[in-house]
């Protein structure tokens, strides 16, 4: 069984290290898109354009599911690449995680790319699952891109500006972009102590399974992964390298749990998988 990953950069990486951990039998398909990223900075059209590309290429390739964990991609083309592809093929979208932050945290921010912030998705999605909490909705620029890069020095310096404009006594950070768990360790350690981070990574990868009726784990064989860099056969990015996760999904071997969580964050069950 193939499963297919499609994001421009490293926003993949988390989510297909927990495919990895509880179903590394599958067969992974990762399609990155180089020559375009990064998607936070364009407009819809290209997006989906370069998005229904990947889709079509994973499909030809064998792919039994897409997996989209990007919430850029998502907010932007999942219904109409459901409409192409499905019921053949399940297509899983990202969404952040505000539902379990509103359940539990008392102050809440959504950290995310620029697009993402000041999209109507974002503003439906705080409106239908905060439960009525405010919700502070800090922009990260420059973050994302920097993880891809595996710049940590300029991801520090992101970092730190949108903590600068994170109000105090938000105790709960939904992470909003799927880059961002990469670094979940900076990012807690720029916050106040006592501040819960979610991230969706998990969930998103047990809704993959659950839609392929492969709720079961198995390890009796570990599959293969194959990157797609703009439509040509490559390697995970330099800057993968610079993750522990990445790291071991470049030497292809099992990914265990304790390098994908982080202390204080939390990867909630319901909600930011669609």
């Amino acid at each position: 069984m193939t499963v297919a990953l499609i994001d421009s950069g490293l926003g993949l990486v988390s989510t297909t290290g927990w495919l990895r951990h509880l179903a590394p039998e599958v067969d992974l398909l990762l399609l990155l898109d180089p020559d375009g990223a990064p998607w936070g900075s364009r407009t819809a059209s290209f997006v989906t354009d370069r998005l229904f590309t990947a889709a079509q290429s994973a499909v030809q390739r064998g792919a039994e599911a897409i997996v989209v964990p990007c919430n850029t991609a998502t907010v932007t083309a999942i219904d109409a690449l459901r409409e192409r592809f499905e019921p053949r093929v399940p297509v899983i979208g990202t969404v952040p995680a505000v539902k379990s932050a509103a359940a539990t945290g008392q102050g809440i921010a959504v950290w995310a790319t620029v697009r993402t912030t000041s999209s109507d998705y974002q503003d439906r999605l705080i409106a239908d699952y905060a439960n009525g909490r405010p919700v502070a909705r800090v922009a990260c620029p420059g973050l994302a891109e920097a993880i891809d890069h595996g710049d940590m020095t300029a991801a520090t310096q992101a970092i730190a500006d949108a903590a600068e404009r994170t109000p105090k006594n938000c105790d709960s950070v939904v992470l909003g972009c799927t880059h961002y768990p990469l670094v979940a360790p900076e990012i807690l350690q720029s916050l106040p102590a006592g501040t819960t981070l979610y991230d969706s990574a998990e969930a998103v990868a047990r809704q993959t399974l659950r839609r392929l009726d492969r709720t079961r784990e198995s390890h009796s064989t570990t599959g293969s992964i194959d990157v797609v860099l703009s439509g040509r056969r490559g390697n995970l990015p330099v800057g993968a390298h610079a993750y522990p996760v990445g790291r071991a999904l470049a030497a292809a071997g099992r990914v265990p749990r304790d390098i994908l969580i982080s202390a204080a964050t939390r990867f909630p069950m319901a909600a930011p998988a669609i």
